[in-house]
């Protein structure tokens, strides 16, 4: 239990020295990771209910050759393409905003630097400090955001794309 209460002391003194935009960045960093997971569990728990769901209703037409049966092929891959990709724009936008959310932050402790030493006349560099941590504490966050945004990403995109190519081919069209 001590162990516990001294690393919630350290991570809040951390937040503290990042400022508010630093609360910012953590909750958008928690919910781009909350999406990417609930991708990763639909893609290994649910979407081969989707996928055999799809294949089924393909499998029952006795005829596949036609303009229509094309079409409906076409619906089936679209619906089940719609659920692979769910939710994939989203944290391509949060993976985007973290840096700016960062760079927010470096703007924000600046202008409290800049106000401290308008007070201070500029002599006080212990006061400083504190407006410098604001300033360079949540623009290192938001890259290390982004960074392991962009790695889950591409990782829940490369998934994406190979299991709509999969069904693709599941749905064949030679009977």
């Amino acid at each position: 239990m001590y162990l516990l209460n001294e690393w919630i002391e350290i991570i809040r003194r951390f937040m503290d020295a990042g400022g508010d935009v630093l609360w910012a960045i953590a909750g958008l960093t928690f919910l781009m990771w909350t999406l990417a997971l609930e991708r990763l569990w639909y893609y290994k728990f649910e979407l081969s209910k989707d996928v055999n769901g799809a294949i089924g209703t393909w499998e029952k037409r006795e005829e596949r050759k036609s303009w229509n049966a094309k079409q409906i092929r076409e619906k089936l891959i679209s619906q089940v393409s719609l659920k692979i990709n769910a939710s994939l724009p989203m944290i391509q936008t949060m993976v985007a905003l973290c840096p700016l959310l960062g760079l927010l932050g470096t703007v924000t402790g600046m202008i409290e630097v800049f106000n401290i030493m308008a007070v201070t006349g500029g002599g006080d560099a212990k006061s400083m400090a504190g407006g410098v941590s604001k300033a360079t504490i949540p623009t290192m966050a938001g890259m290390v955001a982004a960074l392991s945004g962009v790695f889950i990403n591409t990782y829940i995109k490369s998934i994406a794309e190979r299991e709509s190519e999969l069904l693709e081919d599941h749905l064949t069209t030679d009977h």
